[in-house]
C-alpha cells in the first residue's frame, strides 16, 4: 500500500498541516489517530543494538521510557511544525518548559534578563532556584527599545528572556530589536510564545528557543498539563534536550495523546476565539466603566504597531483596566456576579474565564502603574452576544 503522508510544506494552509502532521497518512490501513505508546522498559534484540542506541541520546531513539516514544515523537513533530522549528521537546507542564531552557543556558555567575511582565512562576524560578545558585536576574521594562535593550546586557549576560504579550498586562515586545542586540553579544533569546501560538513565528523574528504552555490552546479542553520547548538549531537542541534528560523531565503519553487530539481542531478554535475576543474587547472599550482594554489587536493599545508588524492574529486573552474611581473589591464583586465566566487562572480552553489581577501580579522595575483596578478575561467558544450580555449585567453591579 503506498504511503501518501503529506509532508510539511509552506504551501499548505495551517489547518491542513494540523490535520495531517504526525500521522501515518491517508491511504494506509489502520485507525486515523496514532495509538498511545506507554512504557518504561525498552527491549533490544542484542547488546550491540543497545550500545548503538546509547550513542543517540539526542535523537528520537528509544533507550528508556523517559526518552519518549512514538506518541511523543508524533506530537513533537506537530508542535515543531506549528512553531516553525526543527526540534521540539515536550515536557510535563508549561512551567517545566520555562525551567528547562533557563537551566540549560545559565550557570553560577551568569546574568539573566527577565521582563517585568513575565509569568509569575517564571519570576519564582529566577528569585528562588537561580538566585540560590548564584545566577543574577535583572527585571526590565518589557517595552524597552533597541538602544535600551543593548544597555541592559552585561559581559556575563547569557539569557534575554521575553514574553510577548506580557502576562496579565499584555505589553508587546519588540522581539526583532531585542534579538539583534542579544545576538551581537552572544546572548540567547528565549520567548514564552503561548499567547502567540500560530500568530507569531518565533524563529523568523530572531528567537532561539520558543516556549509553549500546551495546556492552553493546544490541549484546548482544560484537562491536560503539558509544555514544549522548540528550537531551530542543532546546538540549541543538544542544550535543551541534554538538560531535560538530566532533570528527568517527562510527559505522560496519555496526556500527549490527548493534546495531539486537541491540536487537530486548534485552527478552528483559534479563529473563532480570536473573533469573539475582539468583539467582546471592542464592546468593553466603549463602556464608561472601562479606562482601557489591554488587547494588542486594538488600535488603542500602546504597542499595537509592533503587534501589527510581527503578528498575524491574536488570541482570546486580554486585560481590562477599570476607571480609578472603582476599588478592587468592586471588580471582584463584578467577577463574582458573572454567570458564564469561570474564575480560574489557566486559559486557552473552550470556556470563558475572568480573574482579578490587581494585587496578584509582581512588578519590580517600575512598570506597575495602570491607573485603575484590573481584571483578565479569556473568551471561550460561547456566543459572544451571550458573553456581552453577561458582562453588561455584571457591570451594573459597580457603584454609580
Amino acid at each position: 500500500m503506498p504511503d501518501d503522508s503529506i509532508p510539511s510544506t509552506k504551501t499548505q494552509g495551517f489547518a491542513t498541516r494540523l490535520s495531517h502532521a504526525g500521522r501515518a497518512g491517508t491511504h494506509v490501513h489502520g485507525f486515523v489517530n496514532p495509538p498511545v505508546h506507554r512504557g518504561s522498559t525498552v527491549l533490544f534484540p542484542n547488546c550491540e543494538a543497545r550500545r548503538e542506541g546509547a550513542k543517540h541520546r539526542f535523537e528520537q531513539y528509544m533507550t528508556y521510557g523517559t526518552q519518549g516514544g512514538p506518541t511523543h515523537y508524533a506530537f513533537e513533530d506537530v508542535i515543531a511544525e506549528i512553531e516553525g522549528g526543527t526540534h521540539c521537546l515536550v515536557v510535563g507542564t508549561g512551567l517545566a518548559a520555562v525551567a528547562v531552557p533557563l537551566l540549560a543556558y545559565l550557570k553560577t555567575g551568569d546574568h539573566c534578563l527577565m521582563p517585568d511582565s513575565a509569568y509569575g512562576p517564571a519570576r519564582n524560578i529566577c528569585d528562588g532556584l537561580l538566585k540560590g545558585w548564584g545566577i543574577e536576574t535583572t527585571y526590565y521594562d518589557p517595552t524597552v527599545n533597541e538602544a535600551a535593550a543593548a544597555a541592559l546586557i552585561r559581559p556575563n549576560t547569557k539569557v534575554f528572556y521575553t514574553e510577548s504579550p506580557g502576562s496579565h498586562t499584555f505589553e508587546v515586545q519588540d522581539i526583532p530589536a531585542i534579538a539583534r542586540v542579544a545576538h551581537a553579544r552572544g546572548v540567547k533569546v528565549l520567548m514564552d510564545n503561548t499567547w502567540g501560538i500560530h500568530h507569531f513565528m518565533p524563529f523568523q523574528h530572531g528567537v532561539d528557543v520558543s516556549i509553549q504552555a500546551l495546556t492552553k490552546y493546544v490541549g484546548g479542553h482544560s484537562d491536560v498539563l503539558l509544555g514544549s520547548v522548540t528550537v531551530n538549531d542543532e546546538a540549541d537542541w543538544r542544550a535543551v534536550r541534554g538538560t531535560s534528560s538530566l532533570l528527568g523531565q517527562y510527559a505522560s503519553p496519555d496526556d500527549v495523546w490527548l493534546a495531539l487530539r486537541g491540536v487537530r481542531t486548534m485552527a478552528v478554535r483559534l479563529k473563532r476565539q480570536e473573533a469573539s475576543g475582539l468583539e467582546v474587547a471592542r464592546w468593553l472599550e466603549g463602556r464608561p466603566e472601562v479606562k482601557q482594554v489591554m488587547h494588542p489587536a486594538l488600535p488603542g493599545h500602546p504597542q499595537h504597531a509592533i503587534w501589527k508588524r510581527d503578528f498575524t492574529g491574536a488570541c482570546s486573552l486580554f486585560g481590562v483596566v477599570f476607571q480609578p474611581r472603582y476599588a478592587m473589591e468592586d471588580v471582584m464583586r463584578l467577577i463574582d456576579s458573572l454567570a458564564l465566566f469561570g474564575i480560574g487562572a489557566s486559559w486557552g480552553g473552550f470556556e470563558s474565564l475572568a480573574i482579578p489581577t490587581t494585587g496578584f501580579i509582581t512588578r519590580s522595575a517600575g512598570t506597575g502603574a495602570f491607573g485603575g483596578p484590573m481584571a483578565r478575561l479569556h473568551i471561550g467558544l460561547e456566543e459572544p452576544a451571550d458573553l456581552i450580555a453577561d458582562l453588561e449585567q455584571a457591570l451594573a453591579t459597580l457603584p454609580r
